[in-house]
């Protein structure tokens, strides 16, 4: 019998070493399988930049522009306001996203401080503002009171704190940093403000990443506070003044008749394509920089309790 079960117990390995590189293998392909299909629509909306519309329009178009074309971008590089629109939207990401990391971190700091006296009670209060707020009129009534309406601080300043941010920043603080590092900076005379700015800070490029990277993407796509809050054009940021540029074009095309009512809806449509490249490219371009620290940053912060 212990002869006949050798060649059984010495071939389990070798079908487990199988089964476990069929399951990779089948991983992989899922992977790629889900990864095409997040991507294609990006890369559709590539190729249909460059696409003739009527291509598009009569779905031509899958793996490759059909009619190449730049028509959509030298029309809406027509558009001289759009490099203000670019100007202002760097901007207001830059400076709001630096008042916002100012903002918050601090705020996720001092609440992590086992030492702030009524912690729980300042918490409760970030907290309550998730779910319930003044809503859209006493708001503008608050921002313009402050003389706020209509200037370059409304769209870096009165919505710079975001509480899940600050949430996600507290937990890491509170499990990151070892309670260690503070009892050992205060043998050395270091004091809250020397310890936050030269050990905490340091040591959080994680979360400050992941939490950079999302305010900055929420300044480059805001367009809402700008519609509501600003009535100069010269302050617009790029999507309100990309959004304009669809809607006219759009009712041009609709006022239009014959032939030149199709031409330029078709040329309306291209333009949609083209806008979204605009818009989105930058940002795309910067991701890969702190994807590193994006991946880190929001396992720490938000996985751990």
């Amino acid at each position: 019998m212990d002869h006949v079960d050798a060649p059984r117990q010495a071939a389990r390995p070798v079908n487990n070493r199988s089964s476990d590189r069929v399951l990779e293998i089948a991983m992989y392909v899922f992977a790629v399988m889900l990864l095409i299909v997040l991507m294609y629509p990006i890369y559709f909306i590539i190729i249909a930049s460059f696409s003739d519309p009527a291509a598009v329009a009569n779905g031509q178009v899958w793996l490759f522009p059909k009619g190449f074309t730049l028509a959509g971008y030298q029309e809406l590089l027509k558009h001289e306001n759009i490099w203000i629109g670019y100007r202002n939207t760097i901007l207001y990401t830059v400076i709001g996203t630096v008042i916002s990391l100012v903002v918050n971190i601090s705020a996720a700091y001092a609440l992590s401080r086992k030492d702030l006296f009524g912690r729980r009670a300042i918490s409760l209060f970030f907290i309550f503002t998730m779910f319930f707020n003044g809503g859209l009129i006493p708001t503008f009534l608050t921002i313009r009171d402050f003389h706020m309406y209509d200037t370059f601080l409304v769209m870096v300043l009165p919505f710079s704190v975001a509480v899940y941010n600050i949430i996600v920043a507290r937990t890491f603080f509170q499990h990151s940093i070892p309670e260690d590092l503070w009892e050992a900076a205060q043998l050395d005379g270091c004091g809250n403000l020397r310890y936050y700015l030269q050990i905490v800070i340091p040591l959080s490029k994680a979360v400050i990443s992941v939490i950079a990277l999302w305010t900055a993407v929420g300044h480059w796509n805001s367009y809402f506070n700008a519609l509501i809050y600003l009535k100069d054009p010269n302050l617009y940021p790029l999507q309100l003044i990309l959004r304009n540029i669809l809607i006219t074009n759009q009712m041009q095309s609709s006022m239009g008749t014959g032939e030149a009512a199709a031409v330029a809806l078709r040329l309306a449509n291209l333009m949609r394509y083209a806008v979204i490249i605009v818009a989105t490219v930058p940002i795309m371009c910067i991701y890969p920089f702190v994807q590193k620290y994006f991946n880190q940053g929001v396992m720490i912060g938000a996985v751990k309790q």
